[in-house]
């Protein structure tokens, strides 16, 4: 088998998603190869979680944007990556703890700049923009994403506990607020 760092990093998440913890032995393994063959194209394993965070990223898709309108661009942006995000729940804190600076992301931050330019923001205000909201994504993956013996316990419904802030949330999806709080920044920077 070929090696390359696209198909060793597609394999790192692989590993990742299943839930064993992660070693670069079992990598090789997962590979067929002697774990050292991966360090011909990662120089740790910290440079091969660059790789996957840089897979997520690709993942989302990001070619495919509305380039034309500022808003329509940076929600579908958000959404995308948090759909990418949810689908490897167990990779988000790889994703959260690192800067994607893979040339396609590097290509993508410089066109989201550009587009909200030429709406009339200045480049630096741009640049915070799509930070707040790519904060804000991870942000809400990391928090809808934890090991269910983590979530909290809400009371049930007829029990002494069970009150107003346990109905909205029978009323509500886990994540409905993710939306809400995208249109609330986007309608915001608007009235910038």
């Amino acid at each position: 088998m070929a090696l390359d760092r696209d198909g060793i990093a597609r394999a790192a998440l692989t590993l990742i998603d299943s839930g064993e913890p992660f070693s670069m032995r079992k990598l090789g393994a997962s590979l067929g190869v002697d774990p050292m063959a991966v360090y011909r194209h990662y120089a740790d394993q910290e440079d091969l979680f660059d790789g996957v965070a840089e897979a997520l990223f690709a993942a989302a898709d990001v070619d495919s944007l509305r380039w034309d309108e500022w808003r329509p661009m940076l929600f579908t942006y958000c959404r995308r990556l948090l759909d990418v995000l949810l689908a490897h729940p167990r990779a988000v804190t790889v994703f959260a703890t690192r800067p994607v600076r893979s040339p396609e992301a590097i290509a993508c931050g410089n066109r989201m700049i550009g587009v909200l330019r030429d709406a009339g923001f200045d480049p630096p205000v741009a640049l915070q923009m799509t930070r707040c909201l790519r904060e804000y994504t991870i942000g809400h993956a990391l928090s809808v994403v934890p090991p269910p013996s983590r979530r909290s316990r809400k009371p049930r419904r007829g029990s002494p506990g069970y009150d107003l802030l346990a109905a909205s949330a029978d009323g509500a999806p886990v994540d409905a607020h993710f939306e809400l709080g995208l249109n609330a920044m986007l309608q915001g920077f608007s009235a910038m």
